[in-house]
């Protein structure tokens, strides 16, 4: 991928999975109803701090929480930015 963006410190650039458009019965979920994902994949990290080395890498399914990270728009596609601290787990 050729993102031109190099996450700081204990920093995780996430691109988010899309979010469901069909229920498990098929119906329709409308554009403002649909749950923002809490799943997404690693496309960049950061190097860490000298305490604490990164534990995720580049390509990494993780779990972050529903708040977590801010939002930012590259090159036409969502992501966010978050620290590492913030991902719950890795899938």
């Amino acid at each position: 991928m050729g993102l031109n963006i190099k996450p700081l410190a204990d920093r995780v650039l996430i691109e988010p999975a899309a979010a469901e458009t069909k229920t498990a019965s098929g119906i329709i979920i409308p554009d403002n109803a649909k749950e923002k994902p809490q799943q997404g994949k690693v496309v960049a990290v950061g190097k860490g701090t000298k305490d604490e080395p990164m534990t995720v890498k580049v390509g990494d399914k993780v779990l972050y929480g529903k708040y977590s990270g801010t939002e930012l728009k590259l090159e036409g596609k969502d992501y966010l930015i978050m620290r590492e601290s913030d991902i719950l787990a890795i899938v």
